[in-house]
């Protein structure tokens, strides 16, 4: 177990943010389903919005940004964020390419310069889901952040987990972190993540829907070398999803070699 120094910690958020669409009840689902294809002028004022949040934390997963087309207004949405709240790092996986018409992608936002950062496309009968994973501190034994968005389907989860357990599986500090459509307990015990001791929040974390939260979409799963000092669900509504938040204890040396 990695000896821990005091106020040594990284502040983590996921984030689904529904391509900075504001769904507040099941019925705007149809009533703005229009925002999924074409601009609407509140979208800038609810990027901002996002932003004011996003300045509270260090290294941020985003999913379901649009990375420029018309619906967004030709704005990629990962940089936007970035930029808007004053994070020097961002990178943008794009996952869905349907030219103008929407350009689906994954985000991560970094105060920290990684030592690097890969994309993975994740198995599935339909593509566009994807994985970026940063490393970071020490490359002989790096922190490694993997963001991701899973399929709906159990059967493609389970590939795509398997997929995820293979690329971590020679690492000790690890965060998954991401929309992963599924509650903890059956992705830590019916999927290839049972074969990993990854920490998930308490079974309360409640994500969706954002207005009524029930179901526990979202989720940030730790190492146990990482310690966890606060996790939590933020109550910020500006989308179908709310955030989670944590904040982890680095291993001594981390935030130097950071």
């Amino acid at each position: 177990m990695p000896e821990f120094e005091p106020h040594r910690h990284i502040r983590l958020l996921t984030f689904n943010i529904q391509v900075g669409i504001n769904t507040s009840s099941y019925r705007h689902y149809l009533t703005r389903s229009w925002q999924h294809f074409l601009p609407h002028r509140n979208r800038i004022g609810n990027l901002d919005r996002i932003a004011t949040l996003l300045r509270n934390y260090d290294v941020v997963a985003l999913q379901e940004c649009d990375g420029g087309s018309l619906r967004s207004g030709y704005i990629n949405q990962v940089q936007y964020l970035a930029e808007a709240a004053g994070i020097p790092y961002w990178y943008q996986q794009l996952n869905r390419n349907l030219g103008q018409i929407a350009q689906h992608s994954n985000g991560l936002l970094s105060r920290y310069r990684p030592l690097d950062v890969t994309e993975h496309r994740l198995p599935g009968l339909i593509p566009g889901r994807g994985a970026i994973i940063a490393r970071y501190g020490s490359e002989d034994d790096p922190l490694v952040l993997v963001m991701m968005h899973l399929s709906l389907s159990r059967a493609a989860q389970q590939r795509q987990l398997g997929y995820i357990r293979e690329l971590i599986g020679d690492y000790q500090h690890v965060v998954l972190m991401g929309d992963m459509n599924n509650h903890a307990e059956e992705l830590l015990t019916q999927t290839p993540l049972r074969e990993t001791d990854l920490i998930p929040l308490p079974d309360t974390a409640h994500s969706f829907p954002s207005w009524r939260p029930e179901k526990a979409l979202d989720h940030i799963l730790v190492s146990p070398s990482l310690e966890i000092r606060r996790s939590e669900v933020v109550s910020y509504p500006m989308s179908d999803h709310l955030p989670i938040a944590m904040d982890v204890a680095l291993p001594k040396g981390y935030l130097e070699s950071f």
